[in-house]
């Protein structure tokens, strides 16, 4: 319940900073527990830096009949969040989305993005309605901006933003993605005629990618060899949550998850009493660096790798970039896939 109570504390109060058109404060995370969104990926002119012929994003008015903080509020803040931003009549231009500074627009989408991780954490593989409920605002995000694009061709509105919006939902490298809220925005962008056919492959090759164990779908089982010689495989492994890491030895990124994950209290005790499982495979071909190696991972992890090397040419897992979280319930179905490491601990921090 701490969880649910968490997520329904924040979407509040992002639905207020929407409602008021206050951005989010910059901070260091972007998980969906509890860290304020912000606009990292791309360093543009925001605030004070704006050209001064830019408008700032528009505000959002939830009418008085919807009670603060109300279901209806929440969801009329995810049906027309983006209504004024498309009905702007501003230029784009190197700076600019419809007359409103780069730096603005994607402070907005962060804010945006941020509201519909927290509907999606309220989602469990046996209740889907809430991650439904993300991947329709998504959707009528989309025709949006099709349609906007649809009454100007010669615009360049749809190629600005689909830019940003994949930078930010799919880039492996963004600490806001999620292939699941992306999923319903590339569906799209595949089969719209605003989308350039030069670009229509790479859309296409995405959406695979984000069909690949979505939220919820059971992770595909796999095997895998110990240091010291003995089998096992991912449905052998008994937890109430399994973490699934992917990793190279002496990847510096592979290092600061395990500081980051190791540098919890709890995750000790919790693989010790069978709540928490982290299972670390290596899926190359340079096992006697992996053997080398081996001693530098923790003692209480299940360190392994993949002899079969049936995960990196079968594209039963979809790893884009070592390393790669996903994190799974007892039943090994998908709760985050290729997660930010912050998303994954803080929702163990809430569990």
């Amino acid at each position: 319940m701490r969880k649910l109570e968490c997520a329904l504390a924040l979407f509040s109060l992002l639905v207020l900073a929407a409602c008021n058109g206050q951005p989010g404060k910059p901070g260091s995370g972007s998980g969906s527990g509890g860290e304020e969104p912000q606009a990292l990926l791309k360093a543009s002119p925001s605030g004070d830096e704006a050209p001064a012929q830019t408008r700032s994003f528009p505000t959002l008015t939830v009418p008085s009949i919807y009670g603060e903080g109300s279901d209806e509020a929440k969801d009329y803040v995810l049906e027309h969040y983006w209504d004024a931003f498309f009905k702007g009549d501003g230029k784009t231009g190197p700076d600019t989305v419809l007359g409103i500074a780069d730096g603005n627009v994607e402070q907005a989408l962060a804010n945006y993005i941020q509201i519909l991780a927290t509907v999606k954490s309220m989602a469990t593989p046996d209740d889907m309605e809430p991650l439904k409920k993300a991947q329709n605002s998504v959707k009528r995000f989309f025709r949006k901006l099709e349609a906007r694009q649809k009454a100007d061709t010669t615009a360049l509105t749809y190629l600005r933003l689909t830019e940003i919006v994949a930078r930010y939902l799919y880039d492996p490298n963004s600490p806001m993605r999620d292939e699941d809220l992306y999923l319903p925005f590339v569906e799209a962008m595949a089969d719209s005629p605003c989308t350039r056919d030069d670009l229509r492959t790479a859309c296409r090759h995405e959406l695979q990618m984000c069909r690949t164990n979505p939220f919820g779908s059971k992770a595909p089982d796999f095997s895998f060899s110990r240091i010291d010689g003995s089998k096992g495989r991912l449905y052998g492994v008994k937890a109430e949550y399994t973490m699934l890491f992917f990793s190279n030895p002496g990847c510096e990124s592979c290092k600061e998850i395990i500081r980051d994950v190791m540098s919890r209290d709890y995750v000790e005790s919790y693989i010790a009493s069978g709540r928490l499982a982290i299972v670390n495979i290596y899926v190359d071909e340079e096992i006697n660096a992996w053997r080398d190696y081996h001693h530098n991972y923790p003692s209480s992890w299940i360190n392994g790798y993949d002899y079969t090397f049936s995960l990196r040419d079968s594209w039963k897992y979809d790893i884009r970039a070592i390393p790669s979280l996903y994190l799974l319930d007892s039943g090994k179905r998908v709760l985050m896939k290729d997660a930010p490491t912050e998303k994954v601990l803080s929702f163990l921090d809430n569990i």
